[in-house]
């Protein structure tokens, strides 16, 4: 019987790579709970009209990559591509939102039919931060504060750039958009099959194509920001007045365009050369009208979402892991025998109760003295506890130092929890 594999482009996380996964959620829950923002869960599976109407029906995602079918129901349902409007609609549905400001976060899977290769997975995991309520360039300046400051924290700073934008409101857009497409329409044949596509569909997506033919027909194309009107320019000018302030560098980049119809006024960009072609790594943006569109009062909002295999690929690379991600075991406990096995389980509960801070390795599944050695050895304890059917019976365990050049010595077991705290100090 053949063996079952995992789906093509969902991957396993194994226990080698798990403790660089908890280093860096732990790293960015704690930092955005200094910022005050808090964490919000909801469904893998939404209803799909909702990712419809929020990322748009002519975007790459919703034309080609959502996970979707019928239920048994008959209802359409979709597996979340990205977090956003799932943020929005619980934020929206359990009253959060009217005439109230909150920062939240969040984290999980994230899924979407495309062409697997290294940091580009079916189901890949993001860390998502939304703002709401808050209407100034200062929520946009603050999240983007945070962003470089978590790069600080895990030491990869310098490989690392920020790229900013504007795209204005959807007034400005619609005119750029025109003015776009009349330059465009000369160069028709010129251009490769997906932007001849996005031109009557979504021309703003041209902007970011990778195909060089077309960028370098770009060249001369009209402006985005010529085309701002006032009250985005205004705030554009003014984010970037505050990052000025504080030191954050930043490079405009007038074709910087995101892949979501809901983004308006400031898009914003982290990208590395550390990554190959999948070289952004956190991205965001405003998006004041989104909760309108599903059907919410006028709501301003910001927020971002950064994947999280491609920043445990990029730590690598920068070799930016701390060497200590692995907390060995304080204690492994060796038992040898029937009555031994029995005891030691016994004393390794108590001994968790006296010693919360402590963590203890029972060796289950018996073996020989030398060969629990060894485990306990490989697990790298500071301590081995020993103990045959004979310790067993009279009530005492041995006590090995496996770092240091130390006798073994013997304790009654009355007396263990005492002699071990004062041992690991």
């Amino acid at each position: 019987m053949s063996k079952i594999q995992s789906i093509r482009g969902m991957n396993d996380i194994l226990p080698s790579e798990t403790p660089l996964w908890q280093y860096l959620e732990k790293t960015v829950r704690d930092l955005l709970s200094r910022y005050g923002y808090e964490e919000i869960r909801f469904p893998i599976l939404e209803q799909t009209e909702l990712f419809k109407r929020s990322i748009g029906e002519v975007t790459d995602i919703v034309e080609k990559e959502m996970y979707t079918f019928e239920d048994r129901n008959g209802d359409s349902l979709t597996l979340r591509p990205e977090g956003t409007a799932s943020c929005v609609r619980a934020a929206e549905q359990n009253g959060l939102l009217f005439n109230q400001q909150q920062r939240l976060w969040y984290t999980g899977p994230m899924f979407r039919h495309e062409r697997p290769q290294k940091g580009r997975l079916r189901q890949f995991h993001q860390i998502g931060v939304e703002a709401f309520g808050f209407n100034g360039p200062d929520i946009d300046a603050e999240q983007i504060l945070f962003t470089a400051r978590l790069w600080k924290q895990l030491s990869i700073s310098e490989h690392v750039t920020l790229e900013l934008n504007s795209i204005g409101s959807s007034e400005a857009r619609k005119n750029y958009k025109a003015a776009l497409v009349a330059y465009l329409q000369q160069f028709h044949d010129q251009l490769d099959e997906d932007s001849q596509r996005r031109l009557t569909t979504n021309p703003l997506r041209i902007l970011d194509s990778k195909n060089p033919e077309t960028q370098t027909l770009l060249k001369n194309a009209p402006d985005l920001l010529d085309h701002l009107d006032e009250e985005s320019r205004q705030h554009f000018t003014q984010l970037k007045a505050m990052l000025d302030g504080v030191g954050i560098k930043y490079t405009v980049n007038s074709r910087l365009v995101r892949g979501l119809d809901y983004y308006g006024k400031t898009v914003f960009e982290w990208t590395t050369d550390k990554l190959g072609a999948q070289a952004t790594v956190c991205a965001g943006g405003r998006y004041d009208g989104l909760v309108e569109q599903l059907g919410g009062k006028p709501t301003p909002a910001f927020g971002f979402a950064m994947g999280v295999e491609r920043l445990c690929l990029l730590l690598e690379a920068c070799n930016a892991i701390p060497q200590d991600l692995v907390t060995p075991p304080d204690i492994c406990l060796i038992a040898v025998g029937e009555k031994a096995q029995c005891a030691t389980l016994v004393l390794a509960e108590q001994l968790r109760s006296a010693l919360p801070e402590a963590s203890f390795l029972t060796l289950c599944g018996g073996g020989s003295f030398k060969s629990q050695f060894k485990k306990a050895d490989k697990s790298l304890a500071r301590i081995a506890l020993i103990m045959g059917d004979d310790e067993a019976g009279q009530g005492v365990v041995g006590v090995k130092f496996l770092r240091e050049e130390r006798e073994q010595q013997t304790f009654p077991l009355s007396e263990l929890a005492l002699q071990l705290k004062a041992l690991l100090g």
